[in-house]
């Protein structure tokens, strides 16, 4: 007799309480998943992984699908049959879990443990809607649009800046420490976990609502675009960020752009603009280590030997610490020399 696994129930999106960055950044990446993914970076027990599942349930086949750790690049990106190819001209394809995340979710919790192979994997596939599989000369391509959402906690570890820059949106999720919301969010999990058919049917009409804003915006896209004011405010603050390239222009337009569809606006404004700017700049901004680089260097070049009125006041700011030279008194040490002594 074969087990039948149940199908595990979902907190609903519209009940998450809280954490209103990462509901936004998720919002986003649904509308667009070009935008190349959301990275989620916070102490456990913050919500990500029921953030992550509640979306899947908004988009149009709802899949959530799990990378382990100890996935091989296979698993992910699928498997060529190389013997068919030769024995009868026939590509056999694999899938791995790029193909079953197809118009879903592709979920990885602790993304800064994993290969950077397979993350440059991930992130060429979340960006471009494609995946393409190469062995000895034969390749495969399929369809591979999906959102994907890497979570870490950066206590067990930073990914390469490389790597990070490639997520589209980066959101830092912090410990609630404000009670009346502390309270809110235990009551609404215990409810759940009472009665999850129960509390969802309480929040029926909102996914619905989601769904329909999800698959409006989606479509409104192509329809949007963006004046010469728009583009200068994105170059402004990426440039006054100090970003690397002009991956941060591309994602903040964007996600300005899925903003303004999702909300259903007829133009891309700057309020739209500055509304996601944090998220796609809070892992590129660069100038805050610039400058604390500078000024050490400039310290170091401006410094001067002590002047002759330092020496004199060593409580001065430019010297701080320096101690004029004392007189020591000096001991005149009589050398004796023993004389031989006599033989008898």
């Amino acid at each position: 007799m074969s087990e039948t696994r149940a199908t595990p129930v979902v907190f609903p999106f519209s009940a998450l309480i809280g954490q209103a960055p990462l509901r936004q950044a998720l919002l986003l990446a649904a509308v667009d998943p070009g935008i190349g993914g959301v990275l989620v970076s916070g102490p456990r027990g913050t919500a990500k992984s029921t953030a992550a599942r509640a979306l899947a349930e908004l988009l149009p086949e709802g899949r959530f699908v799990t990378l382990p750790l100890g996935a091989s690049e296979d698993r992910l990106i699928g498997t060529l049959d190389i013997e068919a190819v030769l024995r009868d001209a026939s590509v056999r394809f694999s899938p791995g879990l790029l193909a079953s995340a197809h118009r879903g979710v592709l979920y990885v919790d602790e993304v800064n443990l994993l290969p950077d192979a397979l993350v440059d994997a991930l992130l060429d596939a979340a960006s471009s809607g494609v995946n393409t599989v190469e062995r000895d000369g034969v390749s495969h391509t399929h369809d591979a649009s999906f959102v994907l959402i890497g979570t870490m906690n950066p206590e067990e570890g930073e990914l390469r800046p490389q790597l990070t820059d490639r997520f589209g949106l980066m959101v830092e999720l912090e410990n609630c420490y404000e009670p009346q919301t502390r309270q809110h969010i235990v009551k609404a999990r215990l409810a759940f976990d009472l009665d999850p058919f129960g509390f969802r049917a309480g929040h029926v009409e909102q996914q619905h609502a989601l769904v329909a804003r999800i698959r409006d915006a989606r479509a409104s896209l192509a329809h949007l675009s963006f004046d010469d004011a728009v583009h200068a405010h994105v170059s402004a603050l990426c440039i006054a960020a100090g970003v690397d390239g002009l991956r941060a222009d591309l994602v903040m337009l964007r996600a300005a752009r899925a903003l303004a569809a999702f909300e259903q606006a007829d133009d891309v404004t700057l309020e739209h603009v500055d509304r996601v700017a944090e998220s796609v700049l809070l892992h590129r901004r660069r100038l805050h280590d610039d400058e604390n680089a500078q000024a050490q260097e400039t310290a170091s070049s401006d410094r001067q030997p002590p002047s002759s009125a330092d020496k004199a006041n060593p409580s001065t700011e430019s010297d701080y610490g320096y101690l004029p030279p004392e007189r020591t008194g000096i001991t005149h040490v009589k050398q004796v020399i023993p004389l031989p002594t006599k033989k008898h």
